[in-house]
Parts: C-alpha cells; sequence; structure tokens
C-alpha cells in the first residue's frame, strides 16, 4: 500500500502544485465547469497517473476514481469556496483529495487499522505534551504576562494573535527538538529568535519592552522543556 500511496501522492503534488499555474487557478475558480483549465488540469492528473502507475490495468478504475472525485472536489471549491477564507478553502481542498487517495490506495492494499493504538498510554502521553505544550501554555502565559502593558499591546501594524502563534510554534519545536535530542536546534532556535528580536531588546528607553520580552520568551522555552523532560522520563517508564 505504501509504494501505491507514494505514486499517487507525488502524482497529486505534480499535478496540483508543480504543473498547475496561477492562471489555470483563477480561471477555474471563475468558471467551474466551463473552464477549459479545468479539464486541462484533469487532463494532467489523468497522464500523470497513467504514468507513474505504469499503465498497469489493475488501477484503471482507481485512476477514474480519482480524476471524476478531483474534478467533483475543483468544482464544488470553485461553487461554494468563497464562504470560507484562502487558507481555509485550500486545506480543505486539499484534506479532500488526500482522503480520496488513502481510500484508493487501501481499496488495492487493505491494511489493519489497529484503534487500540489511539488509546495506548504513549499516544495518550504524547497528545496530552503537545496540548499542554501548545493551547494550555499558551494560556497560561497569557495570565502571567496579562497584568502588564506594553506599546505593542496596541499596536495597529502587529498582526492578530501573531505573539500566540509563534509562542506555540516554538514551543513545538523546542518540544520536539528535545525529545529527539536535538540540543543544538534549541540553541540555534534561540539564537535565531534572539536575531528577530534585537530590534526591540536595544531600545535601551523602552526598558518596559525588553523586559516584557525577556520574560515572554523566558517563560515559553521554559515550559517547552519542562513538559519535554517530562514527557521524556514518563514515555520511558512506559
Amino acid at each position: 500500500m505504501s509504494t501505491l500511496l507514494l505514486q499517487l501522492l507525488l502524482a497529486h503534488i505534480l499535478g496540483d502544485f508543480v504543473f498547475q499555474s496561477a492562471k489555470m487557478v483563477r480561471e477555474k475558480q471563475q468558471y467551474g465547469l466551463r473552464s477549459k483549465y479545468l479539464y486541462l488540469h484533469l487532463l494532467i492528473h489523468f497522464l500523470l497517473l497513467l504514468l507513474l502507475l505504469q499503465f498497469d490495468g489493475r488501477y484503471w478504475i482507481g485512476i477514474a476514481v480519482i480524476v471524476l472525485s478531483h474534478c467533483l472536489i475543483d468544482v464544488l471549491k470553485a461553487s461554494h469556496g468563497n464562504r470560507l477564507s484562502g487558507a481555509k478553502s485550500f486545506l480543505l481542498d486539499q484534506a479532500c483529495h488526500l482522503l480520496v487517495l488513502v481510500v484508493v490506495a487501501y481499496s488495492y492494499f487493505p491494511v489493519p487499522v489497529e484503534l487500540e493504538l489511539l488509546y495506548s498510554a504513549k499516544v495518550l502521553l504524547l497528545i496530552t505534551a503537545l496540548l499542554l505544550v501548545s493551547v494550555v501554555a499558551a494560556i497560561l502565559m497569557k495570565h502571567l504576562l496579562g497584568s502588564w502593558e506594553v506599546p505593542e499591546d496596541h499596536s495597529g501594524d502587529s498582526i492578530p494573535r501573531a505573539g500566540t502563534y509563534i509562542g506555540i510554534l516554538e514551543r513545538l519545536f523546542v518540544f520536539c527538538f528535545l525529545v529527539l535530542n536535538q540540543w543544538a536546534a534549541i540553541g540555534l532556535l534561540i539564537a535565531a529568535k534572539s536575531i528577530f528580536r534585537f530590534s526591540d531588546l536595544s531600545r535601551a528607553k523602552d526598558r518596559k519592552l525588553t523586559e516584557y520580552v525577556l520574560l515572554g520568551t523566558l517563560l515559553s522555552f521554559g515550559m517547552a522543556f519542562l513538559v519535554g523532560i517530562g514527557y521524556t522520563f514518563l514515555a520511558g517508564q512506559l
């Protein structure tokens, strides 16, 4: 199944990202079934699937299902995609395509799916640790730092909730690096953030902002270290 799924996935990546121009996307979005680029796009996918599957007659039904479902998904996106933001529409579109690929691959090479693994202690521990280091830590930091106000808090130039998302991403990176025992990568991440925040830290006249940035950074990394070390220790006991 893995080889077939990789072949289907490669065909999808080539067809949707490499051999599809921005003009093709715009035309499909604007005209839907009336767009000639929709049918060109489907033809490209069809040819790529034939080529990567080496014209194997066993997969004709699977190819037909993929191409027809691709057409349906793209038409639905063109007609209803404007109800969602660009990112949400794109992610939903790709998720539907990938689901079809997985179903087709599974239909040819069914593999046992053991749902009990989802309830194993190691998986539950990992999910708990990821939630702690991302969502829970973000809320905790908001409460810990919320009593202070800094000039940036009211700046209209800032992306909404950018600080929260940056903090979540950096803690996830630190957690993953710690679990993988890549301490050098953690040092590189800290150095990179220090460089990006240098302009803030160099504003000596705004001592309050400097202290706020340093405190937030140390808290964020500290939480990631605590959760990562705790996860590593507990996972080793299971």
